[in-house]
């Protein structure tokens, strides 16, 4: 198969797979948004030394790797400490993790997610192509609405989870830190004669996160959009003479209300700062990773590298807002229908409240038993501030995983009793 290379800017290359249809245009579209915007700022398209290029293996299209967030220097004034997940950088925590919880579950909190992996389909195919890929109904989104899907193996087993937002020229993939190489080759490997382009919107886009029960007033504050997205997945467009082309998305990721502002890379901190200045009006403040990791599993929200992996059916894992069982053929969709209609899964993910012995501590991976059998695994453990114990999310057989059941968490240290309790905790 022929590739040609389309320059975006002078700092990104994006390769892509040719066209079979002859005389292919280039529209006007998201990562293009970001280019648009190069010359305001400081003009580096790509985040500048924050970023660099990570050539796939098999030659497919040149990702962008963050050494450190954009924001990285305003993150610094307010106090943050940093780490890395999946080899990509984030904000941990801004020195205060109960207060920085506390926004997300009682006002609002700010959040950076510019580490998270996101690329655009273009192509007059894309909508068609996508459909037959995930688990979800594509072809019946309209312009501004989107939806939580998977991506499984012919063998219906996870490969990524994904949110994807169909915009006039484009379909925009969000997902987890470190899978935007898995995805792209996955992908890639399917693109036949179809007219569909693969762009990695990182160089060009960051995401600014706000959630919480305040979050809708916190991103009205700002007067950037005409209107909120009402629904989830629904995304809007808001256009601002200096900021560039903004994209608001109605995203509740930890369970009450959410939304994701994808912004040029040369706005994101003048838009960062109005945004954390109008959550603070209202109580609320920047938050870290750890707040929102434990908020999330407060929540019962499974994350893919964390509670979901390759090992995993999506319906193991309580996705089924994420399949659709009549939307037609794709990759995967033998397997995953013929489980739901004429069986049953053998395990799925549960919340589990861990009793304390003698200061033993489980963690991720530690195994489950009931009366001595092996019973499961725990996938994300965390201390909840709601109710004051550790909390733990995990995959339980089906035969032991009902509400009430007690079960028992063995590890080197010893013995921690463990109950199966309803989703979400508390």
């Amino acid at each position: 198969m022929d590739w040609f290379r389309c320059w975006r800017g002078k700092h990104d290359i994006v390769r892509r797979r040719a066209s079979a249809v002859e005389g292919y245009r280039t529209p006007r579209r998201f990562a293009a948004a970001g280019r648009q915007t190069s010359s305001r700022g400081s003009g580096n398209l790509g985040g500048g030394e924050c970023a660099r290029r990570l050539q796939s293996r098999e030659g497919g299209s040149t990702l962008w790797k963050m050494d450190a967030l954009i924001l990285h220097e305003l993150h610094q004034t307010l106090g943050a400490r940093f780490g890395t997940l999946a080899g990509e950088p984030v904000v941990t925590d801004y020195g205060n993790e109960a207060e920085e919880f506390a926004a997300l579950r009682q006002t609002a909190g700010v959040l950076d997610l510019s580490f998270r992996g996101r690329i655009c389909l273009t192509g007059a195919d894309r909508s068609r192509f996508l459909h037959g890929q995930v688990t979800n109904d594509i072809k019946k989104l309209r312009i501004g609405e989107g939806c939580y899907a998977a991506l499984v193996t012919t063998k219906g087993k996870m490969e990524s989870d994904l949110t994807v937002f169909n915009l006039a020229d484009e379909i925009l993939l969000d997902f987890e830190p470190g899978m935007t190489e898995i995805v792209t080759q996955r992908l890639e490997k399917h693109i036949v004669a179809d007219d569909v382009q693969i762009v990695d919107a990182v160089p060009h886009y960051g995401l600014v996160s706000v959630q919480g029960p305040k979050s809708r007033e916190a991103v009205a504050a700002l007067g950037l959009f005409e209107s909120l997205p009402g629904a989830a997945f629904h995304i809007v467009k808001g256009e601002d003479a200096t900021l560039g082309e903004l994209y608001l998305a109605n995203h509740p990721r930890l369970g009450t209300s959410g939304f994701d502002l994808f912004i040029p890379n040369n706005s994101l901190g003048a838009v960062a700062d109005k945004l954390i200045a109008a959550v603070r009006q209202m109580g609320g403040q920047p938050c870290g990773w750890t707040a929102f990791e434990t908020a999330r599993i407060e929540a019962g929200i499974p994350r893919f590298g964390a509670d979901m992996n390759s090992n995993y059916l999506p319906l193991e894992c309580n996705l089924e807002s994420a399949v659709v069982y009549n939307k037609g053929c794709y990759i995967g969709q033998e397997i995953i229908n013929r489980v739901h209609t004429f069986g049953h899964v053998n395990k799925e993910l549960r919340g589990l409240v861990l009793r304390d012995m003698a200061g033993n501590r489980a963690a991720p991976g530690d195994k489950l038993f009931q009366q001595g059998a092996e019973a499961g695994l725990l996938t994300s453990v965390v201390y909840s501030p709601t109710l004051k114990a550790d909390i733990a999310l995990g995959f339980v057989r089906r035969e032991c995983n009902q509400i009430g059941t007690e079960l028992t968490v063995k590890n080197a240290a010893g013995e921690i009793g463990a109950r199966v309790v309803k989703l979400p905790f508390g």
